[in-house]
């Protein structure tokens, strides 16, 4: 089956438009992109604030240590 040229240069046409059309990128420039995975990933909690855990321990420790201390000199400064 013999096309015409017209036809098969239309033809042409339309596959090379579909095959460019495939590798487009949907994001004008790199920033764009970017700003669009961290949009992504803060979405899915991946860039969640957590408490750091070892200020507060040392807090606690050294608040009962403080405690512990005051009460002991408090306690043998009635004792003679």
């Amino acid at each position: 089956m013999l096309m015409s040229p017209t036809r098969d240069l239309t033809a042409l046409e339309a596959h090379a438009e579909r095959a460019g059309s495939s590798f487009a990128c949907a994001f004008s420039s790199s920033d764009e992109f970017e700003t669009e995975l961290i949009t992504l990933r803060r979405a899915q909690g991946r860039y969640a604030r957590r408490l750091p855990w070892a200020p507060l321990a040392i807090a606690v420790v050294a608040s009962a240590v403080a405690g512990i201390l005051s009460l002991t000199l408090w306690n043998s400064s009635f004792c003679f």
